[in-house]
């Protein structure tokens, strides 16, 4: 959450002449309601189970990018099913670049809405301590940085059509 996969993806798929598609955003389409309110219907355990269901529909598309969630490659077989299905690269930010994109950003996110600075960061690192090894299984990484402009996030981009030799 907060290392820009969307953002980078959304721009990757252009560059590429391949739809894209934002999990979390195809969810809310295909079950007209909004994350936070799935969460709050489901709970977690409920979400992550549609979450899964609906990483397999988008899989099958052909020609695509698909920015996950956060936690997606974590529940399940997720990140296998991934790895099998295509390219999959993990963007790793530092936890304070993943603060400050999250303090940056305007949408409300379950899993960290109403948290104080401090609250965040300790959500962040924790977090990550515990997804680490799932994010490490994806086939490429790059090191992203806070994404500030155009320019930067045309960097990453480039860096990864490099890394999957398109």
């Amino acid at each position: 959450m907060g290392a820009g996969k969307t953002t980078i993806g959304r721009v990757l798929a252009r560059e590429l002449g391949v739809e894209f598609y934002d999990l979390d955003w195809y969810i809310e389409d295909r079950f007209h309601k909004k994350i936070p309110e799935i969460f709050a219907e489901n709970g977690e355990e409920g979400f992550r189970e549609i979450e899964r269901k609906m990483l397999h529909e988008v899989a099958e598309f052909e020609d695509v990018v698909v920015s996950c969630g956060g936690g997606t490659p974590c529940f399940f077989d997720n990140v296998d099913y991934m790895n099998a299905q295509g390219e999959t690269v993990y963007l790793n930010a530092a936890p304070s670049v993943l603060k400050e994109h999250l303090l940056m950003g305007k949408s409300q996110r379950p899993l960290i809405h109403g948290k104080t600075p401090e609250e965040l960061e300790a959500y962040i690192n924790e977090s990550l301590t515990a997804r680490l090894p799932f994010y490490k299984k994806a086939k490429h990484t790059i090191d992203i940085d806070v994404i500030h402009t155009k320019e930067d996030i045309m960097q990453y981009v480039k860096q990864i059509m490099s890394i999957i030799h398109v």
